[in-house]
């Protein structure tokens, strides 16, 4: 059977509990959340973490409780993010990887409008992200959030800075960023490296859509959470991270996928493991 990834972003760095209560901001109650959602299908974490008012930091010790913690409970890979939150520089961002020195985190590949806010990640940006993952053997997730991004990265491919086997995000719906259709999900796939692995994001009202876009694409990644989306349904807030995970489990073994294990995904993504 053919085998799908379910990534879970379990909090994000915009979400809040004003979004909804349920939300995770402790290294305890993402380790949690984490581990529910791991239980629920998901074989990859997309690991933000929060100050001690809840703010998004990218502080490595914060980072670095939350990894203990997420250890004691399970192997679900760890994917950190490096695009932090609105604001933060480079060398904030950047920090966690000589740090921590991850199994897999986030490289953005490109500036992109967020709501009213923007992320700027200029060229020498991502080829100074880039080039810290190769040093410490960081498996990269090349999150697009437009079809330029996709160019941005072949120049990557090209200087040598990303190796084989490349893992895009699609990133769909961030407001004022590429919306989520079926024929701009398919634009992007065809224009990525033959061979390539890709996951694709719905944001808000996109996420159970791009589900369907992915099936129907034949890929087997897909991510959900609340960093994503806190909704089940239209207008009924989920009551956790797992329950989305739950749904997208269900969804894909009606489908004809098996859901994959951690072990699948390091095979498959050729991670360093543990």
């Amino acid at each position: 059977m053919k085998k799908m990834i379910i990534t879970c972003a379990v909090c994000g760095a915009e979400t809040t509990r004003e979004h909804n209560p349920n939300l995770p901001l402790t290294p305890l109650e993402i380790a949690d959340a984490t581990y529910d959602a791991y239980k629920a299908g998901a074989s990859i974490v997309h690991l933000h973490v929060r100050d001690e008012n809840g703010g998004p930091t990218q502080d490595p010790k914060v980072f670095k409780e939350a990894i203990r913690l997420i250890r004691e409970r399970c192997d679900i890979v760890i994917e950190i993010t490096t695009g932090g939150a609105v604001g933060m520089t480079d060398d904030e961002r950047v920090a966690v990887i000589e740090e921590l020195q991850p199994e897999m985190a986030s490289l953005d590949c490109g500036t992109v409008n967020f709501g009213d806010d923007y992320i700027v990640n200029t060229l020498p940006t991502m080829r100074r992200f880039a080039k810290e993952m190769i040093k410490y053997n960081v498996r990269p997730t090349l999150e697009c959030f437009d079809i330029s991004h996709v160019a941005a990265a072949d120049i990557l491919i090209k200087e040598g800075l990303l190796k084989p086997p490349y893992h895009y995000g699609f990133v769909m719906n961030v407001p004022a960023a590429i919306p989520y259709d079926i024929e701009l999900l398919n634009l992007l796939v065809s224009r990525i490296p033959e061979g390539a692995h890709w996951t694709v994001m719905g944001v808000g009202r996109a996420c159970v859509p791009a589900h369907y876009g992915a099936f129907a694409i034949g890929n087997g990644f897909i991510r959900v959470g609340f960093e994503d989306n806190v909704y089940y349904s239209k207008g009924v807030l989920a009551d956790s991270n797992a329950q989305l995970v739950e749904r997208t489990a269900k969804l894909s073994r009606d489908a004809g996928y098996e859901i994959a294990t951690p072990a699948d995904v390091r095979e498959m993504l050729q991670l360093k493991g543990i």
